[in-house]
Parts: structure tokens; C-alpha cells; sequence
């Protein structure tokens, strides 16, 4: 557990940053939905860090135990992972390190009272992708997460080029060949998942579980819909069936 002054500091940050709807919302905040997985104890700062993300069109799971963060990691396709080291049942540090040789690629930004230079180094040795430590500004965590889930997708901006394709993630707006494409919610969702992987495969149930992520995963047919409707409007021959296995959106 946190030490009582760390922790009397992050559940005062949490009241001052996130209790207020207007203190949650950023102008420069990653629009594209995400879904995040939360593992921090903080019984504070875990639900005021989901309020947080919904306020923002975001889904998150929070779990507060390191045994919990092993077995979801795994199971469970998130966009990115914030981690806190100091859990009650053992240190966030081998949870990271256990994710990384199973080869768990999902980003990792640590949220942790631990301010010293090694343990930074040894979080970011360890495989994490960003390290930000308590009590933080919501919009420095913004501002981080947009960061590293660019960086994931090999992309420097908010604006994404894949081949032919542009994609305005702030506008949720596509642009194939010149012209525009008009997506629903979902075709763009669908779209950004095969974008964050672009030039690899990506599988149905992965994409079927992204499409859906706080209930039952789509089913497959529902899937295949939605990716002839995406195909059919971008019309571009860059969305590739992988038969057997799932979709890919060639470079």
C-alpha cells in the first residue's frame, strides 16, 4: 500500500483535477475511442481516472490487484494499460515485466508515487512506454497517452497517412485517393483498429472484442458486415482478407 502521505497526495490530486465534469474534458485529448485497462488501488484515484476517460468518450476496466492485471492483459484487447506499481499483492514492476515476455505489446504508461531516476529507468528497461509519477494533471496524462498510442501506430500526429488513406483522428474524418469517405462510428472504429496494426494482421476476434469492448464480443457475421461496408466505401484494395485468421490494412 502507498505511504499515508503519497496517498493523502493522489486522493487530494484526484478531488482537485477530476471531481469537476469541466476539469475532465481537453481539447487535445486522442478523440478516437479507446478502451483502457486501469490497475491502481487507490480506491480515490481508480474511479475518479474512469470518470475521467468516460467524460471523454472512453471505456476503461479497473482492477486493483497485480493478479487480476496478469490474467486480463492477456485475455483482453485494450489500447492502452495504465499501471501502478504499489498493489497489494505484489509490485506492478513484475506484472509489466511478466506482460512483456508473454508478448503483450499493448502500451504501458506507470502512474506511481516512485520518483526516483532508477526506478524510472527500470520501468521503461522493463518494456513500459511512458512513466508519470503522482499526483499528476490530467492533461499531462492526456497529452502522455496520446503520445505513446501514436508512437504504437508508427505515427507522429494526429493525422494518420496509410498509403492512400488519411485519417483525421480529432475530426474522426477520412479522406481515401483525394476523396472523402463518410464512415459510421462504427466503419471509423473499425478502421482505427486495423490502422494501430497497419501492415499486420489483424484477427476477428481481436477486432470483434475492440468493436465491443465493455459487453459481449460482436458476433463474426456482424463483423464481416461491417468490413464490406468499410471496403466498399474506401474502395481500395489495401483492406485485405487474411482467410482463416482476420483482416489487414496494408502500408
Amino acid at each position: 500500500m502507498h505511504c499515508l502521505r503519497a496517498l493523502s497526495q493522489v486522493t487530494a490530486h484526484a478531488r482537485a483535477f477530476l471531481s469537476k465534469p469541466q476539469d475532465l474534458r481537453f481539447a487535445h485529448w486522442y478523440a478516437t475511442d479507446m478502451h483502457f485497462l486501469l490497475i491502481e488501488d487507490d480506491l480515490d484515484l481508480g474511479p475518479s481516472l474512469q470518470r475521467a476517460l468516460k467524460t471523454n468518450g472512453h471505456t476503461s476496466e479497473w482492477l486493483r490487484t497485480a493478479r487480476d492485471g496478469r490474467a486480463f492483459a492477456s485475455k483482453q484487447t485494450y489500447d492502452c494499460i495504465l499501471l501502478d506499481l504499489t498493489l497489494p499483492d505484489g509490485d506492478g514492476m513484475d506484472v509489466l515485466r511478466g506482460w512483456r515476455r508473454a508478448g503483450v505489446t499493448t502500451p504501458v504508461i506507470i502512474i506511481t508515487s516512485r520518483n526516483g531516476l532508477n526506478e524510472r529507468l527500470a520501468g521503461l528497461d522493463e518494456g513500459a512506454d511512458d512513466f508519470l509519477v503522482k499526483p499528476f494533471a490530467i492533461s499531462e496524462l492526456v497529452a502522455r497517452v496520446g503520445a505513446v498510442t501514436r508512437r504504437a501506430a508508427q505515427q507522429a500526429q494526429s493525422t494518420w497517412t496509410i498509403g492512400e488513406l488519411v485519417i483525421d483522428i480529432d475530426q474522426r474524418r477520412t479522406v481515401c485517393a483525394g476523396f472523402p469517405v463518410h464512415l459510421s462510428r462504427r466503419e471509423f472504429d473499425l478502421l482505427m483498429e486495423l490502422a494501430r496494426s497497419a501492415g499486420k494482421v489483424v484477427s476477428k476476434s481481436r477486432l470483434a472484442q475492440a468493436l465491443s469492448p465493455m459487453g459481449d464480443p460482436l458476433d463474426f457475421n456482424s463483423l464481416e458486415v461491417h468490413v464490406h461496408n468499410l471496403r466498399r466505401k474506401l474502395n481500395t484494395s489495401a483492406l485485405r482478407t487474411v482467410r482463416g485468421v482476420g483482416y489487414m490494412l496494408e502500408r
